[in-house]
């Protein structure tokens, strides 16, 4: 197991910095922005050696408790006004506009939007409605893996419905299956992910799609503000709550879980889908690609791939592929970590 102890046990990262909103009183937090002992308060983890911090440092703190603390507090009125929006959208489009809906109204024959259907589509589905690779970009295309991790990657915010439907009837591709995965720590499934294999007749490629922030999802925000940070050997400080969504157990990153579990993680699921599949094609290669919180959740990915020495997997990597607001940036991994 790469590193020894360090990634597994009760105290796998010695150099961290944790943040327990629901330990976090509102007598707490201010105490936090008058005293420079932040070890002092009940909902901060950190070294000794890290436990004073300056004014800047403690307002970082105080601002990402309190964000997590409102968005908490207001989940289920954004559920429900996401919820709101994406129905009038999908009752907007699927009776062809304004106009025709409010005449269909009229005559009392609306079409009612499925939200498991697969003609529905999610708030960045509605701002974005393309759904085709460019056709001028064919299998031996340089742009082709870019192009396809990018539509992946938007893809990836609608329902598995939806998804099926486009990668097998417009892409002609092969649908791997749609994945709810547990974050142990928000106890819920609050990580999506879903994969294809393409039909190209030289190198399949198997593309792995982590869905990013959905606008309306407080837990997935929780995660994005969280302020936590672990520090791993080889690797540097990573993000908890993106470890958290990836699958980190409360023993750290052991190189094997339990399969018998009733829940599945997204990183030890697709690792042993992974393994499966490119075991029995010697020719195929993956490629890992998200949005957003998605793009965090695929570069983490890989970085865990060589924490575990997963050399044979890593060979077989096309490329991972982080996509921001208004950038495509194929093959960006901070890693530097030694596989032997």
């Amino acid at each position: 197991m790469a590193g020894g102890s360090y990634y597994d046990g009760e105290d796998f990262c010695h150099n961290k910095l944790l943040v327990d909103p629901e330990e976090a009183s509102f007598l707490e937090l201010i105490r936090l922005l008058f005293s420079s002992d932040i070890k002092s308060r009940r909902f901060v983890e950190c070294p000794e050696n890290q436990r004073q911090r300056d004014f800047s440092h403690r307002w970082l703190i105080f601002i990402s408790v309190v964000a997590q603390k409102l968005l908490l507090y207001y989940r289920n009125p954004m559920a429900q006004m996401g919820h709101a929006i994406e129905t009038w959208l999908n009752l907007v489009s699927s009776n062809g506009g304004l106009f025709r809906l409010m005449l269909k109204y009229l005559k009392g024959n609306v079409a009612r939007p499925d939200r498991l259907s697969a003609r529905f589509r999610s708030v960045v589905g509605n701002l974005d409605r393309r759904v085709e690779i460019e056709t001028s970009i064919r299998a031996d295309h340089r742009k082709y893996k870019s192009a396809l991790a990018l539509m992946a990657a938007k893809l990836s915010y609608e329902n598995e419905a939806f998804i099926n439907s486009i990668v097998t009837d417009h892409w002609n591709m092969k649908f791997l299956g749609f994945y709810n995965f547990w974050n142990g720590y928000q106890r819920l499934p609050s990580t999506q992910a879903f994969m294809l294999q393409d039909k190209d007749t030289d190198v399949n490629h198997i593309v792995v799609a982590f869905r990013g922030t959905n606008p309306f999802d407080a837990y997935a925000w929780c995660t994005d503000v969280d302020i936590s940070w672990y520090e791993l050997q080889g690797v540097g400080k990573i993000h908890r709550g993106f470890m958290k969504a990836l699958g980190l157990q409360k023993d750290g990153w052991p190189k094997e879980i339990s399969l018998g579990s009733e829940h599945l993680y997204a990183y030890y699921e697709i690792r042993r889908m992974l393994r499966d599949i490119l075991s029995k094609n010697e020719k195929a290669k993956f490629i890992v690609t998200g949005h957003s919180l998605g793009g965090a959740l695929a570069i983490l990915f890989v970085a865990v791939l060589a924490i575990h020495k997963e050399a044979w997997l890593l060979d077989r990597m096309e490329g991972s592929t982080h996509l921001g607001s208004q950038e495509l940036v194929t093959g960006s991994l901070g890693i530097s970590c030694k596989i032997s």
